[in-house]
């Protein structure tokens, strides 16, 4: 005989996991090579005749199981090792956007790593072409793309990057972003790029706070002037700049269940988000790397309710404020607010 509690609780989950999946929402922390769905990627593999280390799909899951950052950044690099031509590119984008479509997530701000093809002799600007290709074959999601100019390549290889995005940036090129080895790449080394990239007319954001401590993310502030902060999971550890973060509303990408399986933090528990979101900070909630962390928009809301109780209530405000912190026109982010909140699903009556 089942515990009648239990078997409540249990049904709640059910039907705030359903409302979570069907609910429209927004990503803006997103790397596209990270969201390769496993079959797409193995059909990759295959075509390049394989690794004998990862034999079979269940191996393939196992390779994305982390110690730590520096390994997930290796594991990033052998992955890569499979995309290698144009069509790849076009082909796992439109997986990639296939897979969004199915979670009814409607908008997303995504990462794309353009400079780490270029020494296997793609262009940058083709490959985007490729990519756009790709995404365009399904309409129902709208996908923004913010190179990420790569921190370990340096900033002569960045200021190289950002010089051809001027030809592709018709392309629903919207923003650009570094990523990578935060301990060894400081975000000064890039304060001429990211001025540059603004005279352009690119939004900014930067990985910050994620490997590396609160002084990251003040160099992104005061010396990138960035428009928004990926990650910031580290901003606990200068109360100062908690409370800058809380008055200026600069938007942070969120991404608690990656940063629980790069070891960021040492459990879900730990994560800062609850103090973020409570002390006013603009927090928006991300994947990351979907694929490669076995993680959803769908998990981090169920973690977000399980482990540090939000309310269906406050995930709306967290889906909003994605809208809000995205680098849509104003008029856009007007628009998408108000098609989400007439979505039949927004207004349904849920409770914990």
């Amino acid at each position: 005989m089942h515990n009648t509690t239990d078997q409540t609780d249990a049904e709640g989950e059910g039907h705030l996991a359903d409302w979570y999946q069907r609910v429209p929402k927004v990503e803006l922390h997103f790397h596209l090579e990270g969201s390769i769905p496993l079959d797409a990627l193995w059909e990759l593999i295959r075509k390049y005749d394989g690794d004998p280390d990862v034999p079979d799909m269940e191996s393939l899951k196992d390779r994305f199981r982390f110690r730590d950052f520096s390994h997930f950044l290796e594991t990033w690099t052998w992955k890569n090792g499979f995309l290698r031509e144009y069509d790849d590119f076009a082909f796992f984008s439109e997986a990639v956007a296939r897979s969004l479509e199915g979670q009814n997530i409607q908008y997303v701000e995504a990462f794309l790593s353009t400079s780490r093809f270029l020494s296997i002799g793609l262009e940058t600007g083709r490959l985007i072409e490729a990519v756009r290709q790709g995404l365009n074959r399904v309409s129902d999601v709208e996908v923004a793309l913010v190179p990420d100019l790569v921190r370990d390549l340096g900033a002569e290889n960045a200021a190289t990057v950002l010089s051809e995005l001027s030809e592709v940036q018709s392309l629903g090129v919207v923003g650009i972003g570094i990523g990578g080895s935060e301990h060894l790449y400081p975000p000064e080394i890039f304060r001429e790029v990211y001025s540059t990239a603004r005279e352009m007319g690119f939004h900014t954001t930067a990985h910050a706070g994620e490997a590396v401590g609160a002084d990251s993310i003040w160099g992104a502030i005061r010396t990138l002037e960035v428009e928004r902060i990926g990650h910031g999971t580290r901003a606990l550890e200068d109360e100062s700049l908690l409370e800058y973060l809380a008055e200026s509303r600069l938007p942070i990408e969120m991404c608690p269940l990656s940063n629980v399986a790069t070891r960021v933090v040492e459990s879900i528990e730990q994560h800062p988000v609850r103090d973020y979101f409570d002390r006013g900070l603009m927090v928006t909630i991300n994947t990351d790397d979907p694929v490669m962390f076995g993680n959803s928009m769908v998990q981090e809301f169920q973690a977000l309710e399980s482990n540090f109780g939000f309310t269906p209530d406050e995930i709306r405000v967290l889906i909003l404020n994605g809208i809000e912190a995205s680098f849509l026109p104003p008029e856009r982010k007007l628009a998408m607010a108000n098609s989400f909140t007439s979505d039949p699903a927004w207004s349904e009556k849920t409770q914990l």
